[in-house]
């Protein structure tokens, strides 16, 4: 299935609590339920004012209808091409 980088602009998303974290983490959970399982949320990395989600998903669509769904900003979203990482160098 192929993977997705989305990025979401979210001002001072650094500096949300774990409680906040919790409550965005479940709102995507509940929207992801509730379409099915050929989307997935793999893991989020937050920065200062971006949260970066790693998805699979079928298409971009799905991606967009997530986002719509649940509320989120999807300011761009990049189909993965590879994963590289040390191991590759060798």
């Amino acid at each position: 299935m192929p993977k997705y980088v989305i990025e979401r602009e979210i001002p001072d998303a650094g500096k949300l609590n774990a409680e906040q974290l919790k409550a965005i983490s479940q709102a995507s959970c509940g929207v992801l339920l509730k379409m099915g399982s050929e989307i997935q949320w793999v893991h989020s990395y937050v920065t200062d004012n971006k949260i970066y989600c790693v998805y699979n998903a079928p298409n971009e669509e799905m991606i967009l209808e997530h986002a719509k769904q649940g509320g989120f900003p999807a300011n761009s979203i990049s189909k993965v091409s590879a994963i590289i990482d040390p191991v590759t160098a060798e």
